[in-house]
């Protein structure tokens, strides 16, 4: 991504003209020394300001309620895929697919459009999403 002149948000936050853009690694990263650090991302940010946070796993919604994180965006479960991989996605993320409250954050969940393992979808089918951020007072 950076030789493409992309700039990664790992454990980071980007301020834009109407809100915070963060990204928070994976937490499979925790083994290598290079997990989530939500304080690095959001610890000093202005609260007044929106935030939207990109991270890859819905479980890390706990923490991002913690934080005063308006949006997460979230993939990692692709919503199931299929039996019986839908019970276990269940059964290890908060939220499978699409929108949900937790307090005042709101975290959505793609099911992605590709496969883990098999390239087979039972009852989760692909989606990509389009997101389109609006202001109330705008």
């Amino acid at each position: 991504m950076r030789r493409l002149g992309l700039h990664p948000l790992e454990n980071a936050r980007t301020e834009l003209p109407w809100f915070d853009l963060a990204g928070i690694n994976d937490i499979a990263g925790e083994s290598e020394g290079q997990g989530p650090d939500f304080t690095k991302a959001l610890g000093d940010r202005d609260t007044a300001r929106a935030c939207v946070l990109l991270a890859h796993q819905p479980v890390q919604i706990h923490d991002a309620v913690k934080h005063g994180v308006d949006l997460q965006l979230s993939g990692h479960t692709h919503g199931g895929q299929l039996w019986p991989g839908n019970f276990i996605a269940a059964a290890a993320n908060p939220t499978v697919a699409g929108l949900e409250r937790y307090g005042d954050t709101q975290l959505y969940v793609s099911r992605g459009a590709g496969a883990w393992g098999p390239p087979t979808r039972v009852g989760a089918p692909s989606d990509i999403t389009v997101i389109e951020l609006a202001s109330m007072e705008a």
